[in-house]
């Protein structure tokens, strides 16, 4: 049985969802965000709470019901509060500004790399060393700082590159004499 499944979802302040069919609706004063659960998943509106149960006992409908549950509520949380992914960048040189509305990157090329904000999300840059992602939809905002971080990833000697507020970089020692 999932533990993150059996728990009902209550809804946010000034959140109003609807569900229709296999689609769950959400508005909240930040958007609107939809999510389509898989056949396996049942889904129930009663009383202000969204329940979410396995369609039958197999496998795979209790594989996806603790999934359809979490998603339900990132789109809950998306559209009242938002989600945000901070970025910090370690390097001599390494810088990040805003051009417009795209974040231009100095990470030691040959070229500044210019990366285009997609619909929906928001970066800013409170400091040159440092990148704000956020935006509603919790996946996208991931998947944008995680592109961020791809163009220099944090190397292991010096510490060098684009990495999370949170990352721990796990150091290595330099040759020996």
């Amino acid at each position: 049985m999932s533990r993150i499944g059996k728990k009902p979802l209550s809804l946010p302040q000034g959140v109003t969802a609807s569900v229709d069919g296999r689609t769950v609706t959400a508005k909240g004063p930040k958007g609107e965000l939809k999510f389509v659960v898989n056949d396996e998943v049942l889904i129930k509106m009663e009383e202000g709470q969204i329940s979410v149960s396995p369609k039958d006992e197999s496998k795979d409908a209790r594989s996806k019901w603790g999934m359809s549950r979490t998603q339900i509520e990132n789109i809950l949380n998306g559209v009242s509060k938002g989600f945000e992914r901070r970025l910090e960048i370690t390097g001599v040189g390494y810088r990040a500004a805003l051009q417009g509305k795209n974040l231009q990157l100095a990470l030691g090329f040959s070229h500044d790399v210019v990366y285009q904000t997609p619909e929906g999300i928001t970066i800013q840059v409170p400091k040159p060393t440092e990148i704000v992602v956020s935006g509603i939809d919790k996946q996208q905002v991931g998947q944008v700082a995680a592109e961020i971080r791809e163009y220099r990833p944090p190397e292991p000697y010096k510490g060098k590159g684009v990495r999370y507020a949170n990352e721990r970089i796990v150091r290595k020692e330099g040759k020996k004499k």
